[in-house]
């Protein structure tokens, strides 16, 4: 079991290339890949998504790329030889107007000038870059994995101790539904020979009662909520990314439990009730950071 919350970060050197991968993951329904790299390295967003789509299903994912070229070949001097032209006919054109000699100008002037000489980028080698990528984003992947995996353990252990938790309290409402029946029984005795100032016939009153517990049977989704339990914990225990399925399972468990409060009319059973409701949510809580 995997949470989607992690982190992980490698720095790669090849052939005086060097690159910096991090990746932080937090909560989302599907797997979603935010990017934020150098304008230039744009043509490795394809292979970013590739290599985290085979290895990850959930997650919102911010990709942090940093990158150096520290080659001696990775930028070049241009020179702009037209502009430089057009300065010396300028300089000359302005000696003649104010009729002053024009000092003798060397090629050190004309580069002080602006924008005569500029430092550039040399496009980046695409196949290099790749292979550069792969080398920081596998063990940046490696790295996000292991604390996902770590985190799931133990979000895993939590959520299995509240399982066993509501287990409990599905016990009790076991046991209490009968109970209410029979107090149920009672208080219609009672309240029928107080107001009739006599005892109500056996079988009328077998008949009432009879009535009030199918109304009230919960033997159906008691039996439901222990075979979600059980499922939960198989779920659990699967490689594969289980959590939309546990999401499912859980509202399920929510669906049951309502209903069992929607025949409940006992106070100590609704107090059950309530109780299973706020350990469900809990439960829900977790399972929403399970990839």
């Amino acid at each position: 079991m995997n949470s989607m919350t992690g982190y992980g970060r490698h720095s790669a050197m090849i052939d005086g290339r060097e690159m910096t991968v991090e990746l932080k993951s937090v909560n989302h329904r599907y797997l979603d890949i935010s990017m934020r790299m150098p304008r230039n390295l744009g043509l490795l967003e394809e292979g970013i998504r590739r290599a985290l789509s085979q290895r990850l299903s959930r997650g919102h994912i911010d990709v942090f790329l940093n990158y150096r070229n520290l080659r001696e070949d990775a930028r070049e001097v241009r020179v702009d030889e037209a502009l430089a032209k057009l300065y010396a006919g300028a300089l000359s054109r302005l000696s003649e107007q104010l009729a002053v000699p024009m000092d003798s100008a060397d090629a050190a002037f004309y580069a002080k000038l602006p924008d005569v000489f500029s430092v550039q980028e040399r496009e980046e080698d695409a196949a290099a870059l790749s292979d550069l990528l792969q080398a920081a984003i596998g063990p940046a992947i490696d790295q996000l994995i292991a604390m996902r995996g770590h985190e799931g353990q133990r979000l895993k252990a939590d959520m299995l101790s509240r399982i066993d938790t509501m287990e409990g309290m599905v016990a009790k409402v076991a046991e209490r539904s009968p109970e209410v029946v029979e107090a149920y029984r009672q208080k219609l005795a009672a309240r029928i020979e107080e107001m009739l100032d006599r005892s109500m016939p056996e079988d009328r009153l077998a008949v009432e009662v009879a009535l009030f517990a199918d109304r009230s049977c919960i033997d159906e989704e008691i039996v439901r909520l222990r075979a979600h339990f059980a499922q939960f914990r198989h779920l659990a225990d699967m490689v594969e990314p289980q959590g939309r399925k546990l999401d499912f399972l859980i509202q399920e468990m929510n669906r049951e439990t309502n209903t069992i409060g929607s025949k409940a009319s006992d106070a100590g059973l609704v107090a059950l009730v309530v109780d299973l409701k706020a350990e469900i949510e809990k439960l829900r809580e977790q399972a929403q950071n399970i990839e």
